[in-house]
């Protein structure tokens, strides 16, 4: 694949040299809050800069104390008492960069075997974060990498597949690794914090059913399917007639064969398409872990699209990271992890539903939740690290592990939200008059559906009355319920 000029340019800023020990010193803005330049060749002038850094995040959090080693074998503490955690810069670079870009230097470094970390990753976030020192203020340069790249990940339909596939289609057999049995990778839902995470992710999945009011004969549209464990769920043991999309080759291919292993082929259709490109109407709505994706500039196109498929009357559910007020996304995240990915702010999100006659019925913050979840993930990822960094490399390793641990710390001490978001498509009468139906006792135990309904003539197309009496006039259900 040609490298676009974001990749380019960012190639050049990696294979810059190192200056050369005698050359004059250079003053270069520093991305940390409180500073405004450091020295980029002198060694002591770089020693004090990270050192009074790092006192200053000290006193914010005097409670941790830590340890910073340098290349050139100095070795300084923080703090009293046992250290909580240790950074080893092992190149002079690695500081640099650091200091010049915060945690997308940061990263980088660590990637690259250039930065190492022992004791608690936990304790380190939550004190960089209580810092504030991961908000930076990128050098210009940086600043034109970074927009740089957004132009070239913008989600047209094109680019959408391919920021898609750079994270999903890595293979079903990594992901297999740390994911629980039903493949379900979004936040789960910990009725008890020590619950463990294949029921926690089934009783996500009946916790969005029961919000969507699921029963049987309903038609559901799943944007971002994943490997189809909601569209199982829903059509298992609430039998509804499920449409998800996914736009990873890797995923629609083990959802489908999921499927089949299920015996649900009449009642579950999983397709390699992008959500612009479905067609009819659908009683329920549903996006879990997939409007991430969509982009700034793609987000009004996307409601305008779940206006069209829900059905006038009908509920939808968004399960979705934001934030709770507008910022840049994380420039290390966005040029490694997820290309193109976009996390809203609650109210923009809001407001630009409520201009499409989107009502907004029930919010709410998972956030504690997917801190958890992450926890689960990265336990299993590192019972099986040696067998991924086999699929792939110590950096591939090193990358996942840094982004499983940063995204669990932003959930736990940053401004990292997860919704749920209940909606209707204008009025409604099926709107629950309370919540106490959703968090029952008994919905880790939901009782499976008969997978078939009484037989007729033409199963296929067999609908409820009810289901039959909402569709449009002038639109036939499809093979599997759906209006078409």
């Amino acid at each position: 694949m040609p490298a676009g000029p974001g990749s380019l340019f960012h190639r050049w800023i990696k294979d810059l040299p190192e200056p050369p020990r005698d050359a004059p010193e250079r003053r270069v803005p520093c991305a940390w809050p409180g500073w405004d330049t450091y020295s980029s060749t002198g060694v002591n002038a770089l020693n004090r800069a990270v050192l009074d850094l790092l006192a200053r995040a000290a006193s914010a959090n005097p409670e941790t104390a830590f340890t910073i080693d340098l290349w050139d074998g100095t070795s300084h503490r923080f703090g009293e008492g046992e250290p909580a955690f240790g950074i080893r810069f092992v190149t002079r670079r690695a500081l640099r960069r650091t200091l010049a870009n915060g945690f997308l230097g940061f990263g980088e470094g660590y990637m690259a075997g250039e930065i190492e970390v022992s004791g608690s990753w936990d304790r380190l976030f939550a004190l960089a974060m209580s810092a504030d020192l991961g908000r930076v203020r990128l050098p210009g340069w940086a600043l034109l990498r970074y927009f740089l790249q957004r132009i070239g990940s913008r989600n047209s339909r094109r680019r959408a597949r391919r920021n898609i596939s750079h994270h999903y289609d890595l293979g079903n057999d990594f992901y297999k690794l740390w994911l629980d049995g039903s493949m379900t990778y979004s936040s789960a839902y910990f009725r008890a914090p020590d619950a463990d995470l294949e029921t926690a992710q089934r009783d996500k999945l009946e916790l969005i059913s029961r919000k969507l009011g699921l029963k049987p004969g309903q038609t559901l549209l799943d944007v971002g399917c994943g490997w189809g464990s909601l569209v199982l769920h829903a059509a298992r043991h609430h039998g509804v007639r499920a449409l998800g999309c996914t736009l990873s080759g890797s995923q629609a291919e083990l959802a489908r064969e999921r499927v089949r292993q299920a015996g649900l082929e009449d009642r579950v259709e999983i397709r390699l398409a992008d959500y612009r490109e479905i067609t009819g109407t659908f009683d329920r709505w549903v996006s879990v872990g997939m409007a991430e994706h969509v982009g700034k500039a793609y987000l009004p196109r996307f409601l305008d699209h779940v206006t069209a498929r829900l059905r006038p009357g009908g509920l939808g559910l968004l399960h979705l990271i934001g934030k709770d007020r507008p910022g840049f996304g994380d420039p290390w995240t966005l040029t490694y992890i997820f290309p193109g990915g976009y996390l809203p702010s609650i109210d923009r999100l809001l407001a630009l539903m409520g201009r499409r006659d989107l009502r907004t019925i029930d919010v709410e913050n998972l956030r504690p939740h997917y801190a958890l979840t992450l926890d689960r993930w990265r336990e299993r990822f590192e019972a099986n690290v040696s067998r991924i960094e086999a699929m792939y490399d110590a950096r591939f390793v090193r990358m996942w592990r840094l982004f499983l641990l940063s995204s669990a710390a932003g959930f736990r001490y940053g401004d990292t939200r997860v919704f749920q978001i209940l909606f209707s498509n204008g009025p409604s009468d099926e709107v629950p008059l309370t919540r106490e139906g959703w968090y029952a006792a008994e919905l880790r135990t939901a009782r499976p559906r008969a997978r078939r309904e009484a037989p007729t003539a033409r199963p296929e197309l067999a609908v409820t009355a009810a289901a039959a009496g909402r569709s449009r006039p002038g639109r036939e259900r499809g093979p599997h319920g759906y209006a078409g």
